[in-house]
């Protein structure tokens, strides 16, 4: 059976809720993270590197959340999630299905780290690190960050879904930047079309019961 190699708090959250999505038969191995919120080692013993979302299904392992998600919609997908080849809709899913890593995380990435580094910082040196971190995030990662979400919020005011008409896998993988900047870069502000997008995926089934399955998830942390 296929085997989610599932840490709390990360993006395997959106590899369960594909596989409610397809209605694809899993088991769940889980991993809790530690006290400086990385990953355990033991999942090394899965993967090199040792990160998560990782998958094993047939004799293979997958990581990485973009290749997950092409491989169970290939796989399992009976032509479900994903947009006609050759089509424009197929175009903006597989734009938006390795944006949401490539592009959008970063700056979110980025904001959590500099908002994390003064308390995690030498005593001595934290008022330092404080100015250093607050200029950063003003001057480079929070225009950048309002940029992205300008560009999602420009692109959900044409279409509900951001392949287009029909809710896809890019939709999935779109999830946790939107997520996350809900959270913690200010989505709500200004963005109704991207608040509204939130509001219609919480409200799918295989959504919520991903979220059972998975268990508490917190994607500030």
């Amino acid at each position: 059976m296929l085997t989610v190699h599932h840490l709390n708090n990360s993006r395997s959250q959106r590899v369960l809720w594909l596989l409610e999505e397809l209605g694809v038969p899993y088991e769940i191995k889980r991993y809790q993270r530690m006290s400086n919120m990385l990953a355990p080692p033991e999942l090394r013993a899965i993967h090199p590197l040792g990160k998560s979302p990782v998958i094993t299904d047939n004799g293979h392992t997958i990581a990485e959340s973009g290749a997950i998600v092409e491989y169970l919609v290939a796989t399992y997908g009976n032509g479900r999630l994903s947009p006609p080849d050759g089509s424009p809709e197929r175009l903006r899913y597989t734009y938006w299905l390795h944006y949401a890593e490539g592009s959008a995380m970063s700056p979110l990435l980025l904001k959590l780290l500099f908002t994390l580094m003064p308390a995690r910082s030498p005593f001595l040196v934290r008022p330092l690190v404080r100015k250093i971190c607050d200029q950063a995030l003003a001057t480079l990662v929070t225009p950048q960050l309002r940029t992205h979400m300008a560009f999602w919020e420009s692109e959900l005011s044409g279409r509900p879904w951001f392949a287009g008409s029909a809710f896809s896998a890019a939709d999935i993988q779109m999830s946790f930047p939107l997520e996350a900047a809900s959270a913690r870069g200010g989505l709500a502000n200004g963005h109704p079309k991207a608040m509204e997008f939130l509001a219609e995926i919480h409200a799918r089934p295989a959504y919520r019961r991903a979220l059972e399955a998975g268990g508490p998830y917190q994607i500030g942390k």
